[in-house]
């Protein structure tokens, strides 16, 4: 080191000797968000060797700086806004608003019957139509959704699991009645089952007959829908429930193994089905830790497929992951302060590479979005693109000795948690012993800890605190929604060829009993107007249903 400034020269001092010069710092540790130590200083010495060596190029193995040469040089990631709410009237025109104003791709939420395979007129779901997503029924439902919307044109994903096959054939049956090419339809649905156990709760059958559907719908778009996404294996919610980054990171990574294993014990090649898995990451607060957990899980899953599974296709090895801001990270107390979380949030998703992203409204913690606030959200991404010039050079933050340092702390953080899983038996057996369910709720409880003794500020929250609650206008589901949903519903029964719905449902039952595909029968009972909930009970017959074992 030739020349060394006078400040630098005293931080370095500071790291070979603490008591050297030392000024009186903020706080005596500090760390990141999920609990890193953070070096006042970071230089060389903190790089591991290959990373000291030289961080890679992007579009090249392990793929640390981004799966594509070119990245956002070419074309930036895809705007896909989070919207569907009430009937499918109403989210056909919030979905023609966001297209409207520069979104690029479509995202749907469904309601909570729709999520867990129960129609609208069903007893539990009483209360629950249209309230947190669309409510879909029926194939009548998902020809209004997207009316006078392309599908061939529109990149469209569906955060569905449980009800996914379903969902994914209803939406191949609008294609198809739109006279669209299935081998040209994209998108993704989320089809992640193993996050519902351990995280979100939106599941219906037992695990193992879970995870048949999700290779049978591997198996049967390799050929029907090429450029489908099969799944999104999802960190986000993983996340959301109170994990760390590296926890998200190790936990998702573990799910994409035990999807991988369970397509091949089906007897699919590792590469006819790889190049088509995506993930599903949340962009929380922590901007340095953020990028740095997307480099690593990259570079992480590039390893796995390439040595574990020993994949071939340079695409198999491609982690390609869409991102949404961190709902949990929003507070109701002064909603606008949710603007600059979201801006910072979206940032880190960009800076670490992302190839969809999804930006949180302002007022997502009262409420679903209003249109104005959606408008917002989307606003920020496009400043983020067009005018901050972050998206000019790929890969802008690499060689960073903070960003490097992370990247491998994160890995290496994984990598344990992940050979803890393995030890274990798979992550299929973590799942059933409780032992991840175990670990995200620690985090969470030390979290929370951290907020209620200061030792983490919330703005707004446990620290510079409003004298008065701001009020902001919200959006509210009207009560007629309900009953005039459950009315269509009835109609549409009453109206349709019984015996053929009937017949349709009775060959799905009986292929669910063999080792047949699933998605065929389920395409054809969709096109004669089964009802989700219809469908849903049909396999419940023959899988049964999964009972949630409590973990202290």
């Amino acid at each position: 080191m030739d020349f060394v400034p006078a400040f630098a020269a005293d931080q370095l001092g500071v790291m070979s000797d603490p008591n050297k010069n030392k000024t009186a710092e903020r706080k005596p540790v500090f760390k990141t968000l999920s609990g890193l130590p953070v070096a006042c200083l970071y230089t060389e010495e903190n790089l591991p060797g290959e990373a000291a060596e030289h961080p890679g190029f992007p579009g090249e193995f392990p793929f640390t700086r981004g799966i594509y040469p070119t990245m956002y040089r070419s074309r930036l990631w895809t705007m896909r806004q989070y919207a569907g709410y009430g009937t499918a009237a109403e989210s056909n025109k919030r979905y023609q608003y966001l297209l409207s104003k520069g979104q690029k791709g479509l995202s749907v939420a469904f309601d909570l019957p729709t999520q867990i395979g129960m129609d609208s007129d069903h007893a539990l779901a009483a209360g629950e139509v249209g309230k947190v997503g669309v409510a879909i029924d029926s194939l009548a439902d998902m020809l209004t959704l997207f009316e006078g919307i392309p599908l061939e044109t529109v990149s469209t994903s569906m955060t569905i699991n449980a009800t996914a096959a379903i969902l994914l054939c209803l939406y191949v049956a609008v294609a198809k009645k739109q006279g669209a090419s299935l081998a040209k339809l994209a998108g993704t649905i989320q089809n992640d089952i193993l996050k519902e156990y351990i995280a979100r709760g939106t599941y219906i059958y037992p695990v193992r007959p879970a995870m048949r559907i999700v290779t049978d719908i591997f198996a049967w778009c390799k050929d029907a829908l090429p450029k489908w996404n099969t799944i999104s294996i999802s960190g986000y919610h993983i996340r959301e429930a109170g994990s760390t980054a590296i926890q998200e990171v190790a936990f998702t990574l573990a799910d994409g193994i035990a999807y991988v294993e369970a397509a091949l014990d089906a007897g699919l090649a590792v590469d006819d089905f790889a190049p088509q898995l995506s993930f599903f990451f949340n962009a929380h607060n922590d901007l340095l830790e953020e990028i740095s957990k997307f480099r690593a899980a990259r570079r992480l899953w590039a390893r796995i497929m390439k040595e574990r599974f020993a994949a071939k296709d340079p695409r198999s090895l491609t982690l390609r992951f869409h991102a949404q801001t961190a709902g949990s990270s929003l507070t109701a107390q002064q909603p606008e302060n949710n603007i600059v979380r979201v801006g910072i949030q979206a940032l880190a998703a960009v800076l670490g590479g992302c190839q969809s992203l999804h930006t949180n409204s302002l007022d997502e913690a009262l409420a679903l979005p209003t249109e104005d606030s959606a408008l917002i959200a989307l606003r920020t991404q496009q400043i983020i693109a067009h005018e901050t010039g972050v998206a000019n050079t790929i890969d802008p933050v690499a060689g960073s000795y903070a960003i490097e340092s992370l990247t491998s702390q994160i890995e290496n953080g994984a990598t344990e948690y992940l050979n803890k899983i393995d030890a274990l038996g798979g992550m299929l057996s973590a799942i059933d012993c409780g032992y991840v369910q175990t670990e995200i709720q620690k985090a969470a409880f030390d979290y929370q800890h951290a907020v209620e003794s200061k030792e983490q500020i919330v703005v707004g929250v446990n620290e510079f605190q409003a004298e008065e609650a701001r009020q902001i206008p919200t959006l509210r589901i009207a009560p007629a929604l309900e009953p005039e949903q459950v009315a269509r519903l009835r109609a549409l029964r009453a109206k349709r060829d019984s015996a053929k719905t009937k017949a349709t449902l009775s060959e799905l039952e009986r292929r669910a009993r063999t080792e047949e595909n699933l998605l065929p029968a389920i395409l054809a009972a969709v096109e004669n107007f089964a009802t989700v909930g219809e469908i849903s009970d049909a396999l419940r017959r023959v899988f049964g249903e999964y009972q949630e074992s409590v973990v202290w």
